[in-house]
């Protein structure tokens, strides 16, 4: 059943909004510090199960109340709420916060499927208020720079794309091996960054056909099945037959710490974001025309809570519903045709 909205007025930039914050772990704590530094917001109240992990966030705003958990969160006058909980509730408390006006920052992946996505989108839509996630990797300088080359049509049309993350170590939280609770593996947790990326850089195009391999242990994994994948790649073919490949897995044994990186192909050229010394932080661009090499960009990038910083001052400023947050479904899409087309 549909609530009604509080009236609310557009926000105003002469002072912070009013921020929750759900879920404080690491990653919550980071994005947490990164909107407080830009001045634009406060934090208001705090909610994660943990006792240790909220007092450690309470130390970046000692004024801020403690919650048990959203339902109190929510009863407080909000102008926006951080989502940093494990993957199966995103979707449901990012509806929730919207259908009572507030605007929703999220960490990765907004739903398990894209039926779930779309479902965020919506209440987005009809609430009028600002939605977005953490989609990182592509507010790196890196991929910035790339995306810029890219519509400049400078390296020509492209034709072919090769993104990768293969990350030493598995995820440390138990519900990231139980599908109903994480979506899926390696590919819901890294591969939707890959996927991201290469659409985003190629201004979102239809994919006409997508075909993938997943595996876990080094044994395939069939589509229907129960088991997250640790390892797995897929093929996209992009209206006017581009091709993309991903590839993403966990404890790859590759030497380093993470193997990143994000190549594109054109006609007239090509270029590539990679990550330096097995970092997971520092990344550099390169420019590619026959044999030569131009460096575009690299470290020191603060990119982490670029995303989470600017929904900030975006909220700060105003803004309600972008239109722009509904290819998050074109996203899902593709990772549920990943687990559909395996095999």
């Amino acid at each position: 059943m549909n609530q009604a909205l509080p009236d609310r007025n557009l926000l105003s930039p002469a002072r912070p909004v009013r921020l929750g914050f759900l879920g404080v772990g690491w990653i919550g704590r980071h994005r947490m510090k990164a909107i407080l530094n830009t001045g634009a917001a406060e934090a208001v109240v705090i909610a994660d199960p943990s006792p240790e992990m909220a007092a450690e966030a309470r130390e970046l705003a000692p004024a801020a109340e403690l919650a048990s958990g959203l339902d109190e969160l929510l009863a407080h006058e909000l102008d926006g709420i951080v989502i940093a909980t494990p993957s199966a509730q995103h979707a449901e408390q990012s509806i929730r916060a919207l259908r009572n006006g507030i605007s929703v920052f999220c960490q990765k992946p907004l739903g398990r499927t894209a039926e779930e996505v779309r479902s965020v989108v919506e209440a987005a839509r009809a609430a009028d208020r600002l939605l977005a996630v953490d989609l990182s990797y592509r507010q790196t300088e890196a991929m910035r720079k790339i995306r810029g080359l890219i519509r400049s049509g400078e390296i020509g049309k492209i034709f072919a794309a090769d993104l990768t993350f293969h990350n030493a170590y598995g995820p440390d939280k138990p519900w990231f091996y139980d599908k109903a609770l994480s979506g899926g593996g390696c590919v819901m947790d890294l591969g939707v960054h890959l996927v991201d990326m290469a659409l985003w850089s190629l201004d979102f195009p239809k994919v006409t056909h997508v075909q993938s391999h997943l595996m876990s242990g080094g044994n395939p994994l069939p589509a229907d099945g129960d088991q997250v994948e640790d390892f797995a790649i897929a093929t996209l073919v992009l209206e006017g037959g581009a091709i993309v490949r991903i590839a993403c897995s966990w404890r790859l044994q590759a030497g380093r710490e993470a193997v990143i990186g994000a190549s594109f192909f054109g006609t007239n050229g090509g270029a590539a974001m990679r990550n330096v010394n097995g970092s997971f932080y520092d990344f550099k661009a390169e420019r590619y025309q026959g044999t030569s090499t131009e460096l575009l960009s690299g470290p020191p990038d603060a990119w982490g809570g670029r995303a989470a910083s600017e929904w900030a001052m975006r909220l700060a400023a105003g803004e309600t519903y972008d239109a722009a947050c509904e290819k998050l479904v074109d996203v899902a899409d593709v990772l549920d045709r990943i687990y559909r087309s395996t095999g």
